[in-house]
């Protein structure tokens, strides 16, 4: 079947906004967002020649006017507050969730979400008349209006596809593959019948919300998949459910978050997908709409997500993924380091020598299925 109804954004050449604060900057020695990621993307996609200064945008810093778009003026004081005295009182503590165990007090905690919000605000101007944009250090999708969450402390995805909207794209589809639900981004638009929220997420797994019957006035569809979910599952859920429910709605604009935490070897679920699961979302979506927006998300193996992430690079750069690294790429993966105080990760051979995992096929779960054949049934009765 063609799905293809615009004039497609496979016309245009891709582009990554990116920036260098993620180099040097993390959230603690302990905390799951120690490890590199999109200097990993940065250094990979270099390495093997496949980002030329012509497809390179820096990242612009949102300014703080910006963010209120959907964050609320005293939480983006306090966040800038927080970051400039390196500390949180008891009651910023209480009501912003900042200085949390998820959401630490770190050196730059205004500055790199700012970062990240800034490019999707940039991105929303950059797709005004059609277009890719690639931005890996963006998804963060559980930041709410008046707290942190889940270790976001800004919603980019929101202040996405509120920029995306400003700059022309009424209808908007927004797709997450992340391991957990896009709790923050339903809490925007569950009740805007001109934006689709499609969220693929774990069951039973933080925060534990979006359940298979929350549907908000209609355009909410969530599907909870059970731990274990394999390449073969998510190719019934991409072709039965989310590739005919964007073609009805006929976007825009899609915005794809592409959380990386769903693979197997990540340590934040237990779902079981290589990364030819993403891979395949991401080219399948591209020709759905004349304006897409790639975000990154979760991921917190270094050598899994930057090797996902750079393949998304490559599957929108339409470039062939060699079977074997050549050294230069080796070398960059080999640099990675995963540690803890007490422990530090080896990696797997393969992490280092191939961007491409090994399909992991396997029996399609009744879960799996029964959940698809719900959200099949509200797809057909939906005008």
């Amino acid at each position: 079947m063609a799905l293809s109804f615009h004039a497609p954004a496979a016309q245009a050449t891709p582009r990554m906004i990116a920036s260098e604060i993620y180099r040097h900057s993390h959230y603690g020695d302990w905390h799951p967002l120690r490890v590199p990621r999109v200097s990993t993307v940065l250094d990979l996609t270099r390495a093997l020649g496949w980002l030329p200064e012509t497809h390179y945008i820096s990242s612009p810093r949102a300014k703080p006017a910006a963010l209120t778009g959907f964050h609320t003026p005293r939480y983006v004081a306090a966040l800038q507050a927080a970051e400039a005295a390196h500390n949180v009182s008891p009651e910023t503590r209480a009501r912003h969730a900042l200085g949390t165990p998820s959401n630490p007090v770190f050196k730059e905690m205004y500055r790199r979400p700012a970062t990240s919000a800034g490019a999707s605000l940039l991105a929303g101007e950059l797709l005004a008349r059609g277009g890719v944009i690639y931005s890996p250090a963006g998804g963060t999708h559980h930041g709410m209006p008046d707290r942190a969450n889940g270790f976001c402390y800004l919603n980019d995805p929101v202040l996405a596809i509120q920029s995306l909207r400003r700059n022309g794209a009424q209808r908007i589809a927004y797709v997450d593959i992340d391991a957990h639900h896009a709790d923050g981004v339903e809490y925007a638009f569950a009740n805007d019948p001109d934006t689709l929220l499609i969220s693929v997420h774990e069951a039973n797994r933080w925060p534990r919300t979006g359940a298979l019957t929350d549907c908000g006035v209609g355009q909410v569809f969530n599907l909870p998949v059970p731990a274990g979910l394999n390449d073969d599952d998510m190719a019934l859920i991409r072709d039965a459910l989310i590739l005919p429910l964007v073609a009805k709605f006929r976007p825009d604009a899609i915005v794809l978050q592409c959380g990386a935490d769903a693979v197997t070897e990540d340590p934040q679920s237990r779902l079981a997908l290589s990364n030819n699961a993403h891979w395949a979302i991401v080219a399948a979506l591209r020709n759905l709409s004349p304006r897409y927006l790639v975000l990154g998300g979760g991921g917190y193996n270094p050598w899994s997500v930057g090797r996902l992430w750079t393949g998304v690079w490559a599957t929108l750069q339409g470039i062939e993924i060699p079977d074997h690294l050549p050294t230069t790429g080796q070398d960059v993966l080999r640099s990675l380091v995963w540690e803890t105080p007490q422990k530090r990760r080896s990696p797997e051979p393969h992490w280092i020598t191939t961007l491409r995992d090994s399909s992991r096929y396997g029996a399609i779960s009744e879960d799996t299925r029964s959940g698809v054949y719900v959200l099949q049934q509200r797809v057909r009765a939906w005008v």
